[in-house]
């Protein structure tokens, strides 16, 4: 191997740091990448193994080409295309796989560690959780590693050695992240990729069909967490609107195609309001979740006609808003005649038992109230249950429902009862959301799961605008008071999660309390690092400053970071440590001693050397030439005898020497 090739080979160390990396850069990324991703690495390792014990050759061009395009293909078979998030990770890590068996050099190396920082930032586009995040400083501590390992040379050292120093640069770069984090502006991503489409991890789609929530309310993934200002409402109070269903199609409420009206809502804020935040999961969909009448000062945030919240683009990633509520407030007193005829619709055919039964009911109430509660009677004295089991139905799926099984879940209840009301006039719409929410006592929030998924019903009434109906409260109170759990004890088969799931081991107090506080942890993680958006810097930097400069903050943050950096360097170079130890400030001393009187050492002469030279030229005395054979026995009896000379002793030697020099102390 000539010089060249042996300067510019990967050390042994960093190539194991660089294997170790890699393992751990794509451990997260298997939940949502092709699994023969994870084949395909530890085919190239071997091949890499086996290039660096020089039992294998490095590829050919044609064979990395060939390998190339044939994992291009794979993606695009497993992806159904190479454009989108899925399809951009798999190809980014599909790469960073690949780039293991062409290492020829250092700089080589260096892009698959530069490669290996950018595919653990990827990570962050799917899970964004507190414990993500402790993750991902093991593949960047181990790429650290790797980075350090090239710069050893061929000298074998021990792999902790690289750690520790990671440990180090990465405690290093720590005062910095934070103060760019804190000062440097919020800005909005300047690129985007795609997200995958289907159903997002809400649950909650623009239809609800029988089922629908049944099937839901089954997962106990996490919605959003809630937080308000002042005291928690009660359960039974927590009705997080998501979407209003106006349209009916015979068996699936969904909402309006088109012709959507993006304007706020017409209402009277009246009684007390109640203000909260909320940290929505990613959910791929524009709209959110607020109580009744909510609006929010976000610019990004507007309410809609029918009073539900919607940000301007889909929720990618876990997303934090405020909002107040006005419970109290009265909501389209007034109701055009469009909309009207919009909360009537009924499809023509469909339905005919229920219909009748409704006219029937309409002639012995001819008020729109009473009436109402004379349907919620109904589902509160007959014999209906509320289970998540219930049983297929046909083509008049109300009609099955009220009359022949009247076993079903909210769904089916706030279905019946808004075709009941449209039958007799009484303009109505399905809400879908979520109700409840366990409280966390740790952090004074709500968090809201999939398992809280419900639907409910709003009617209209003149002057007094819409209001809730809740079937569902008829049939098992326990449900709206207590939670889902409580109100399908007898079902609790189907609302177990994963057998390594918290959830699953709630009624353990142990086990419990320690979910609930790494879910405030996680809470707090969201709210203070996540959340800690555009808006919520600006109006911490107008707390902290008065105003918002942000060419003044620009200056400072330069300033601040010109601080830290020097403070850093003076730490890291600590002049003040660079002092000669005494024994060689003594002779220090003695060189600028001999030097001022003509007698300068040479550079690389000996002690010894030079009191020879100094006792041949006839310049110094007698008593001086004896000072200095002192202090030359005494320091080479210290340095090269392995005596241990006092100090005290050398500057006696040198002190007599320079008293010897004196006009009046010479022989």
């Amino acid at each position: 191997m000539s010089k060249h090739q042996l300067l510019d080979a990967i050390p042994r160390n960093a190539l194991l740091w660089l294997l170790i990396a890699q393992v751990l850069v794509i451990a997260p990324h298997l939940f949502h990448i092709p699994l023969w991703i994870a084949g395909l690495w530890l085919c190239c390792a071997g091949w890499r193994v086996q290039v660096y014990r020089t039992r294998w050759k490095l590829p050919r061009s044609i064979v990395k080409v060939a390998m190339m395009t044939s994992a291009a293909f794979a993606v695009y078979l497993s992806r159904g295309g190479l454009i989108g998030l899925d399809a951009g990770v798999a190809l980014l890590i599909t790469a960073f796989t690949l780039k293991l068996v062409e290492l020829r050099s250092r700089r080589d190396a260096l892009v698959l560690i530069f490669l290996g920082f950018f595919a653990v930032v990827t990570s962050y586009l799917y899970d964004d959780s507190l414990l993500a995040a402790l993750y991902s400083l093991l593949p960047a501590l181990a790429l650290l590693a790797a980075w350090t390992g090239l710069q050893q040379g061929q000298s074998v050292e021990p792999l902790r050695r690289h750690l520790f120093f990671s440990l180090r640069l990465l405690a290093q770069a720590i005062p910095f992240a934070l103060l760019l984090f804190a000062f440097f502006p919020r800005l909005e991503p300047l690129w985007t990729l795609p997200q995958p489409g289907g159903k997002g991890k809400t649950g909650l789609s623009g239809q609800m069909s029988p089922g629908d929530i049944a099937e839901l309310s089954q997962s106990t993934e996490l919605a959003f967490r809630a937080t308000f200002a002042g005291d928690i409402p009660p359960k039974s109070q927590l009705y997080w609107r998501a979407l209003t269903l106006p349209v009916f199609d015979g068996r699936s409420w969904r909402l309006q195609d088109f012709g959507m009206d993006m304007r706020p809502g017409q209402w009277r804020a009246q009684g007390a309001s109640l203000a909260y935040s909320v940290i929505v999961q990613p959910s791929h969909r524009p709209w959110l979740f607020s109580l009744d009448y909510s609006v929010s000062a976000q610019a990004d945030v507007q309410q809609l006609t029918d009073f539900r919240l919607q940000r301007n683009r889909p929720v990618h990633r876990s997303y934090l808003y405020e909002a107040t509520a006005w419970p109290q407030s009265i909501a389209d007193p007034v109701l055009p005649a469009a909309r009207k005829r919009q909360y009537l619709q009924l499809p023509r055919p469909g339905n005919p038992r229920t219909r009748e039964w409704a006219r029937q009911l309409r002639e012995q109430y001819a008020d729109d109230r009473q009436l109402v509660n004379a349907l919620l009677s109904h589902f509160n004295q007959q014999p209906y249950h509320y289970t998540l089991k219930p049983p297929l139905l046909g083509e008049n799926s109300i009609d099955e429902f009220m009359f022949d099984t009247q076993r079903g879940f909210c769904e089916h209840y706030s279905s019946a009862m808004t075709f009941a009301l449209r039958v007799v006039g009484i303009p109505a719409r399905v809400v879908t959301g979520y109700q409840g929410g366990e409280i966390n006592p740790a952090g004074n929030f709500v968090q809201v799961r999939q398992m809280d998924a419900h639907a409910w019903v709003e009617y209209w009434l003149p002057g007094q605008g819409w209001q809730r109906a809740d079937p569902t409260f008829q049939v098992a109170p326990e449900r709206i008071e207590q939670g889902l759990q409580d109100a399908l004890l007898d079902e609790a088969e189907l609302l177990s999660s994963g057998l390594f799931s918290p959830m699953r081991y709630r009624h353990v107090a142990w086990v419990n309390q320690l979910r609930l506080g790494w879910e405030n942890l996680n809470h707090g993680w969201q709210t203070r690092v996540l959340g800690y958006q555009s808006e919520r810097q600006q109006a911490w930097l107008r707390q902290l400053f008065g105003q918002v400069n942000w060419q003044q903050i620009g200056v400072g943050l330069v300033l601040a970071l010109v601080l830290m950096m020097g403070v850093l360097a003076l730490w890291l170079i600590r002049p003040w440590r660079n002092r000669p130890d005494p024994i060689s400030l003594e002779l220090q001393k003695l060189d600028r001693l001999l030097a001022k009187h003509g007698l300068a050492r040479g550079q690389g002469e000996g002690l010894n050397a030079f009191y020879q030279r100094c006792q041949a030229s006839d310049r110094l005395s007698k008593a001086q030439l004896a000072a200095l054979e002192q202090f030359c026995a005494d320091y080479e009896a210290h340095c090269f005898a392995g005596q241990t000379v006092p100090v005290e002793q050398l500057r006696l030697a040198r002190r007599q020497l320079t008293a010897r020099f004196r006009p009046w102390s010479r022989d």
